[in-house]
């Protein structure tokens, strides 16, 4: 039993080995389910959601910290999927939420450009230069995503345990290395990389919970506790320490709750 996330750019079968990675090993594979998710949990509209997993923030974005927020949504519904295991998620991101779990098997599905314009223009009927344009346009913001959220380039090869070239190497032959790779024993969970991966949901949820009234807002979760670290005016702030509590042990699964009030300033 393992997790497999499959990074890729637009039009470069990904989607494909996925579904078919998926089907081989019986696992559940995952995508956009998780946009319609936190789209009906968090009240966001899927529009919303889907720039906030793939455009770069704007100046205005990175002061209101309106995409992290919806960026911990999304977070909160992926990694909900990770914790119930067997899982094939392809897009972006995943492997960004997750990356220190042992039984991650973390994949990079790279296609030739010409390829990938080849395919766009016969899905949607293009010219070769509008396709180009818009695959270059999107290959920018995926790269500005990982770098603003998460100071990665998603190309960095080094982020993934497998890359896989669909052109001499079919998608077939892409499914059969991963079911290879994903059957190593260090990709099988066991039950502290379990609770690893729990711990990280339920983290998610909470701060998911509590992001839109404190953005900057630190969660850690330990088995059914957590603890928050919020930074606020004064250590006084008695009132704030109830209401996280209040809010954070609503979530199912969390049994207690300790919160960390850091005073900050304009200058801190």
């Amino acid at each position: 039993m393992a997790i497999i996330t499959i990074s890729r750019g637009s039009f470069s079968k990904g989607k494909e080995v996925a579904e078919k990675v998926a089907k081989r090993l019986g696992y559940h594979s995952v995508s956009r389910e998780v946009i319609l998710e936190a789209s009906k949990d968090f009240q966001i509209s899927q529009n919303k959601l889907d720039r906030a997993i793939h455009d770069a923030p704007s100046i205005f974005e990175r002061f209101t910290y309106e995409k992290q927020k919806y960026v911990a949504y999304v977070a909160a519904e992926i990694l909900t999927h990770f914790k119930n295991d067997n899982v094939v998620y392809h897009g972006l991101a995943g492997h960004f939420f997750a990356k220190n779990i042992s039984h991650l098997l973390k994949v990079r599905i790279i296609a030739n450009m010409e390829d990938r314009i080849v395919s766009l223009m016969e899905k949607d009927n293009l010219g070769k230069e509008q396709a180009s344009k818009f695959l270059e346009k999107d290959d920018r913001e995926r790269k500005a995503w990982s770098f603003q959220l998460y100071g990665e380039d998603t190309t960095n090869i080094s982020l993934y345990d497998l890359v896989v070239h669909i052109n001499r190497l079919t998608v077939d032959n892409a499914v059969d290395l991963i079911c290879e790779a994903v059957a190593k024993p260090q990709f099988k969970t066991t039950p502290e990389s379990q609770q690893a991966i729990e711990n990280l949901a339920l983290a998610a949820k909470a701060k998911a919970a509590l992001i839109d009234d404190y953005p900057s807002c630190e969660v850690i979760a330990e088995g059914k506790s957590t603890e928050i670290s919020v930074q606020v005016s004064s250590y006084t702030d008695t009132m704030i320490t109830d209401i996280i509590k209040e809010k954070v042990l609503k979530i199912p699964g969390v049994s207690s709750v300790s919160v960390k009030l850091k005073p900050s300033s304009l200058f801190s």
